[in-house]
């Protein structure tokens, strides 16, 4: 099953930029633990008892049998915006060798539910685009890799229904809630390619599952937005893959 969702995940790139050099001292001396940081919203944030991705990460990082520290930057209902505000204090701050980054589902969200309904996304794509570029330029510049994640799709519930069920989403279409974030997760595809760095394409990953026979997405979804336990784990698969060919051991 591994084997087949990596496949369909296109757009992972792995590339050597600035950083290597930091990655091949740790490995040589076999001293010092990697700082790896995880920033994003909600599908990146703690969760109660829910092994989250991280959480994941550190149990397949343990049985490598390598020396780390995860950082779990994730605060939920962020947009790049409200991360922007806390880069340096929750990211910087820590001196991390490797960034993961994940934000989209609240940029791109049209809250139609308000009184008047909003008619545009909460962060336009220019000042989306320019936040990630403004993470990955910063980080590289201290010598710190990054990998970028895109979002996940949705599925609508009844709740999610009812507060965004009108347009520009498509309540009579199984897919008719990923109308934005599917262009954001293009616009996060665009940065890493223009960067020249890493991504797992989490979206293309779920897309690839659904299509399964006798699979469904809602089996990686707690509530049509977030993650459960299956879906994280699958998240944590694609990562693992590439942390381990970014030499920072």
């Amino acid at each position: 099953m591994k084997a087949i969702l990596a496949r369909a995940v296109c757009n992972v790139i792995v590339l050597n930029y600035a950083g290597i050099a930091l990655g091949e001292t740790l490995s040589s001396t076999g001293e010092k633990a990697v700082t790896i940081v995880v920033f994003g919203d909600s599908n990146t944030a703690p969760r109660g008892t829910l092994q989250v991705y991280a959480d994941c990460l550190k149990i397949d990082l343990l049985k490598k049998g390598v020396l780390f520290e995860i950082i779990n930057a994730g605060v939920g209902g962020n947009t790049t915006v409200a991360a922007k505000a806390r880069f340096e204090k929750d990211v910087l701050d820590q001196h991390p060798n490797l960034v993961i980054i994940q934000f989209g589902i609240n940029d791109s969200t049209v809250d139609v539910w308000k009184q008047p309904p909003a008619t545009e996304s909460r962060v336009h794509k220019n000042e989306y685009v320019e936040n990630l570029e403004y993470f990955i330029d910063t980080l590289q510049e201290k010598g710190c890799q990054v990998i970028l994640m895109t979002p996940n799709p949705m599925r609508w519930t009844p709740r999610l229904k009812e507060m965004y069920g009108k347009p520009p989403y498509y309540p009579g279409r199984t897919d008719g809630f990923d109308l934005k974030v599917s262009l954001y997760a293009d616009y996060m595809r665009a940065v890493a390619r223009k960067k020249r760095i890493p991504i797992v394409d989490v979206y293309a990953a779920f897309q690839a599952y659904d299509k399964i026979k006798g699979q469904s997405m809602d089996r990686l979804l707690l509530d049509g937005m977030h993650l459960n336990s299956s879906g994280h784990q699958l998240v944590a698969d694609l990562l693992i893959e590439i942390i381990m060919k970014l030499r920072l051991w």
